[in-house]
């Protein structure tokens, strides 16, 4: 397995970013076998993608330090791109980083030129926890012809909703809205809403497969139950599990498993 820390420019961001890159390669008994190895490991050809994505006050290393992701991404022979967003919801933001521009467009163009990965829809895939679960889908349906799939774990999924409940001292965070977004408090159908960017979607027949997962004892788990429910409502087929668990690691680590196997069918 090779994990390749590197840091490179931002044209997006004006700055040096540092990105993790996890790249399977052959372990064990792979390594003295032949043919069916090297057609496993198509270099060549590209690895499918990854993109991980960190929740907040999480960075490019969170996935890395907190789970066993190397070990997944060696089990279902995928790439795994991680990169730092701060507390930006992945936006570009008022008044900060433009991490939407960096996430969607500079962070692939840059992965694809240095390292295997495939640069096919089919192969493309995006998922995140919490801040990152909301970025996994925001990035997806913004860009349905990038991402085939897209899972958010723990995903603060609906933002108007959030930004509610902080404003009634109901919910904390870190988020500083008002750097964020222009308008925080019409966020409700706009670009940043991810019931809007569905519709878009469908409206150009050009749809990301959807996975969500969250813990029963989550602080987000009602939430989640409201956007599940909301998409079904509305005749999206998004696959849903939930199981015992709280807004941490433990969850996460056990979930992204089902995610990958989801992605990689």
């Amino acid at each position: 397995m090779a994990l390749i820390s590197c840091t490179h420019f931002s044209f997006a961001l004006k700055r040096m970013v540092d990105i993790n890159v996890i790249i399977p390669t052959p372990e064990g008994n792979e390594q003295i076998t032949d043919k069916k190895t090297r057609d496993s490991y198509n270099y060549e050809q590209g690895l499918p993608v990854v993109y991980l994505l960190h929740g907040a006050y999480g960075n490019y290393s969170s996935w890395v330090r907190f789970s066993n992701i190397e070990r997944y991404a060696k089990k279902y022979g995928c790439a795994v791109v991680m990169a730092s967003a701060d507390n930006s919801f992945y936006q570009d933001m008022q008044h900060g980083g433009a991490y939407y521009t960096f996430f969607s467009k500079e962070l692939p163009a840059f992965v694809t030129s240095i390292f295997p990965i495939s640069k096919e829809r089919k192969d493309t895939y995006i998922a995140g926890l919490s801040m990152g679960g909301y970025g996994a889908w925001y990035l997806a349906l913004s860009n349905p012809e990038k991402y085939a799939k897209a899972a958010s774990l723990s995903g603060a999924l609906d933002i108007a909703m959030l930004y509610d409940q902080v404003k009634k001292g109901n919910m904390k965070g870190p988020f500083e809205w008002e750097d964020i977004f222009e308008k925080p408090e019409h966020l409700n159908g706009s670009k940043a809403d991810l019931f809007y960017l569905y519709s878009r979607c469908k409206e150009s027949s050009v749809i990301p497969e959807l996975y969500q997962a969250c813990g029963t004892e989550d602080f987000l788990y009602s939430m989640n139950l409201s956007v599940r429910d909301r998409f079904k409502e509305s005749g999206v087929n998004v696959v849903y599990e939930e199981g015992k668990g709280d807004h941490n690691w433990d969850f996460w680590d056990y979930y992204i498993q089902n995610a990958l196997e989801w992605m990689m069918k």
